[in-house]
């Protein structure tokens, strides 16, 4: 299995902990240019980019599940079996940077963004934020998860995973009264690029989650 990618990591315990997560076939190094980006733009934080824990079938990279003849009924028991690892990788990592869960970010591109997603539908919180980019769930979501606030990217151009799919996860959760943005940009197939970049940035640091206002409120004295 390969290495995870350290890209950022305090002396002490940070404050903030990203954690990155490929897509099928490809490895932490690919996810390098993120990683770079959060640097610049949190440089408390501790950022690693955490490879799948399976070689992929694709003869390179990683994997967490496999896609070879994948279907949609088949879909959420593939990404069940791999979710134990995927918990005690995230586990592994916040108790390396001494990070909780309330000061957790899982951004993860395509495969990467499933596991995060699905990890949300457990009861157990493993994070307080979670970033898809062109990512979708195994199956359509049945819990708003209180403690994550959730953050779709998605190119409206792309032919591996449509972007219907982010579009009515959004929906559903903000229906089931969870705490959501969704962001489809035109043009955009199956990548990040610098809109998206610009786009994961302004949600991190400028998007108050539902959460974090609701506490304001409440510690606000009354007239």
């Amino acid at each position: 299995m390969a290495e995870a990618l350290v890209i950022q990591m305090p002396s002490g315990p940070a404050p903030q902990l990203v954690l990155l997560f490929h897509g099928v076939g490809a490895a932490p190094e690919d996810m390098l240019p993120i990683g770079e980006r959060l640097a610049h733009e949190f440089p408390q934080a501790a950022i690693v980019s955490v490879p799948g824990r399976h070689a992929s079938d694709f003869g390179r990279g990683y994997q967490w599940f496999s896609v070879s003849g994948i279907s949609e009924a088949d879909r959420p028991r593939r990404v069940a079996e791999a979710m134990p690892e995927f918990i005690a990788a995230v586990r592994h990592w916040q108790a390396k940077a001494g990070a909780g869960v309330d000061e957790t970010a899982l951004i993860g591109f395509s495969q990467g963004a499933i596991m995060a997603l699905e990890a949300t539908q457990r009861p157990e919180p493993l994070a307080g934020r979670v970033v898809a980019l062109s990512g979708r769930f195994a199956a359509e979501p049945a819990l708003a998860p209180p403690a994550t606030t959730l953050h779709f990217l998605h190119g409206k151009a792309d032919e591996v995973i449509h972007y219907g799919h982010a579009v009515r996860a959004a929906e559903r959760l903000v229906a089931l009264g969870a705490d959501v943005t969704a962001d489809v940009i035109p043009f955009l197939g199956h990548a990040v690029n610098g809109e998206v970049l610009a786009l994961m940035v302004e949600r991190l640091k400028g998007y108050l989650p539902q959460r974090k206002w609701r506490e304001a409120i409440r510690s606000v004295p009354p007239a």
